[in-house]
Formats: structure tokens, C-alpha cells, sequence
């Protein structure tokens, strides 16, 4: 029966199989199959790192006579052992035992895991780093003779400037500065590449693992930093509260002292308005009473011009006098008479005496 085993940390389709025979009592017995030398191999390969096929170089092909280079693919072909041509993509005729087809070189950018890396900081913490490098072959005829193995040249390479370039940072910087730390490795790394015709797009660092203890102490400074900041905020708020608070109440202030002044002014404003109407009423109404005043004694002066009329006038004061010592009568206990009060003709001679006196001002007046 067949019997596989499968590594997780390296590519799913890199696999060791054995074919055991088959037997009652090996069946029954699985610790056999769990020790078996094929597995031992197999857990011993793990410890080499594989990206796919990129592990295997050279790559070479057979010679066909007719052969076909795939599009993306650079064919080494040799000749009597010596480098006769670089094939591009298309078919092309090599002749069988002196033309070898030594190195398919793979002309599209590749993808390779860097292992984490353990190293010591400037600052002296240990971490583990791991990454991701992207290159691309640019000469073929480098690629093929400049290094025995390019793809395990850059990769070593990636990996010791990583530690290098650890060892030159802080902590903190690492975490927050992957960037420059990408830069540093792209730059150190292509500075050897170019000599194995690989051109390094770009580095990207995958995971930076602290040891336990740091780990521990960054969460707490985690921790820790949050705390405060939550602290600060809320002592923000409560002071911006605070003067949000005082300088609502300084505007309600202000509002309302100028709403008050406004009303006293308003109430001025209105209070004069008021009294001048008021002065202009009463001062008509002063001309207009003056006026039927004038009018009224100028009438009764045009009217006295005539004796009957200078008569009744008379007769009218006479009335009015006896009227007044009426009202005087009913408003007090004492009272001044004429010496005599029943002679009708001194009453009549005093209301004679005032209408002539009337008569006698009226060319004056006018």
C-alpha cells in the first residue's frame, strides 16, 4: 500500500510517498509505519527550505533537436560545453550530443519566503523577523555562470542583511518604520544580486515576533498608554466642559444686560414720545380754548354796541353773581355780602360796571 506523509511547513505539493508491502502484521502495527526510515528522510528534508521549483537549479532540458523555449523563459544552450547562444522564446533546432541545453532561466519576478531570523536589536531585544523578497532575473547569462546557485545566493544574502539591519534599529523603530527597514535589506541585497543577473524589486517584512517577556511588557505599555490617554481625554473634555459652561453664561450675561438696556431705551424712546404728544395735545388744545376764548368775548364785544344788548348782558351778569354767592354758600360758613345785598340796583350798577369795563378794553386788545 502507499503510504505518504506531508510536511506543514513546506509547500503542499513537495511530498515524500513509500511503497511498503503489504503484510497482516504490519497492518496491525502502526508504529512501524509512524517509524519508518522514509519518514525519517522526509522529516530531515524539512529542515531545508523550498519555494516550489525554485529550489532546483540548474534547471536543464533535453535536447529534441526541435525544442520549443516557453514564453517567460531564457534557454542556456551550449556548445561542446562552451556558451554557444541565448535562446529567446520561440522553437529553434540544436544539434543532439553537441548542443546541451544547460539552464532554463525563468525571466518572471519570483516571490521567496526569508525565514524568520532571530536577532538582537540596538537596544537589546531579541526578535524573530520574517519576510517576503521579489526578484526577477535580468541577465541570463549571469543567472547561469555568475553564481552556482543564484536563487539560495539571494536568499542567504536576504537573510543576513536582515540581521544586520536589526541589529542597527531599535524596537521601536522596527515596528514603526518597516519602510526604511525594507529599504535598508532591498539596498544590501541588490548591491550583490546585480553580480547573479537578479534584480531585486522589493523586500516586505512579514512578521516581527519580540520574545515572551517583551511581549508581555509591550502590552502593558499598551496598556498603560491607553489608560493615560483615556485619562487625558477625559480631562479635555471636562475642561473644554467647563469653559463651554462659563462662556455660555458670560454670553446669557451679556445678552441679557444688552436686552435690558435695549428695553430701558425703547421705554425713553417711548416715555418722550409720549410726553411731547401729550405737550403737543395740551398746547393745541391750550390754542384752541384761547382761541374760542378771543372769539367768544370778541362776539360778546361786537354784540354790547347796542343798548339792549348792553341790558341783557347786564341781567346776565346779575344772574352769574347770585349763582356764585350760591355756590359759596354750599362750600363754606362764610360768606362777604355787599353792604347791601337786596338792592337790586347796585347789583345792576356793578354788572353795568363790568360789561363798560369789557367795553372799554376792547380797542385796546385789537
Amino acid at each position: 500500500f502507499l503510504v505518504s506523509s506531508r510536511d506543514s511547513s513546506l509547500p503542499e505539493k513537495i511530498m515524500h510517498t513509500a511503497v511498503i508491502k503489504y503484510s497482516p502484521k504490519l497492518a496491525l502495527r502502526s508504529d512501524l509505519i509512524r517509524n519508518s526510515p522514509f519518514l525519517a528522510v522526509r522529516r530531515c528534508s524539512s529542515m531545508l527550505d523550498f519555494d516550489d521549483d525554485l529550489s532546483h537549479w540548474p534547471r536543464a532540458k533535453s535536447n529534441t533537436f526541435l525544442n520549443v523555449c516557453p514564453q517567460g523563459n531564457k534557454m542556456i544552450v551550449e556548445r561542446l560545453g562552451k556558451l554557444d547562444k541565448i535562446q529567446e522564446a520561440g522553437w529553434f533546432i540544436a544539434i543532439p550530443f553537441i548542443d546541451n541545453i544547460s539552464y532554463v532561466v525563468d525571466m518572471r519576478e519570483k516571490a521567496l519566503s526569508i525565514t524568520p531570523q532571530s536577532g538582537i536589536t540596538k537596544d537589546n531585544v531579541q526578535v524573530r523577523v520574517s519576510g517576503n523578497l521579489y526578484c526577477q532575473f535580468v541577465d541570463a547569462q549571469k543567472a547561469a555562470y555568475g553564481s552556482k546557485n543564484p536563487i539560495y545566493a539571494v536568499k542567504q544574502m536576504a537573510q543576513s542583511s536582515m540581521r544586520a539591519a536589526i541589529g542597527e534599529l531599535e524596537l521601536d523603530e522596527i515596528l514603526h518604520a518597516r519602510a526604511k527597514l525594507n529599504a535598508i535589506i532591498r539596498q544590501t541585497v541588490q548591491e550583490s544580486a546585480s553580480a547573479w543577473g537578479v534584480e531585486i524589486k522589493r523586500y516586505e517584512i512579514t512578521d516581527v515576533s519580540p520574545d515572551k517577556f517583551i511581549s508581555e511588557a509591550m502590552d502593558q505599555q499598551a496598556a498603560a498608554e491607553r489608560e493615560r490617554r483615556k485619562k487625558v481625554l477625559e480631562a479635555e473634555g471636562d475642561k473644554r466642559s467647563a469653559e463651554l459652561q462659563s462662556e455660555g453664561v458670560k454670553i446669557r450675561l451679556k445678552n441679557e444686560s444688552e436686552g435690558t438696556l435695549i428695553q430701558i431705551t425703547n421705554q425713553a424712546e417711548a416715555r418722550k414720545k409720549q410726553l411731547m404728544l401729550e405737550g403737543e395735545g395740551e398746547a393745541s388744545v391750550i390754542r384752541m380754548r384761547a382761541q374760542a376764548q378771543a372769539d367768544a368775548i370778541k362776539i360778546i364785544a361786537e354784540s354790547l354796541s347796542s343798548e339792549t344788548a348792553r341790558e341783557a348782558a347786564t341781567i346776565a351778569v346779575a344772574r352769574e353773581y347770585i349763582a356764585m354767592y350760591g355756590e359759596m354758600g354750599k362750600s363754606s360758613n362764610t360768606m362777604i355780602f355787599s353792604d347791601k345785598p337786596a338792592d337790586m340796583k347796585v347789583l345792576m350798577a356793578q354788572a353795568s360796571a363790568i360789561i363798560k369795563a369789557t367795553s372799554d378794553s376792547q380797542p385796546t386788545n385789537a
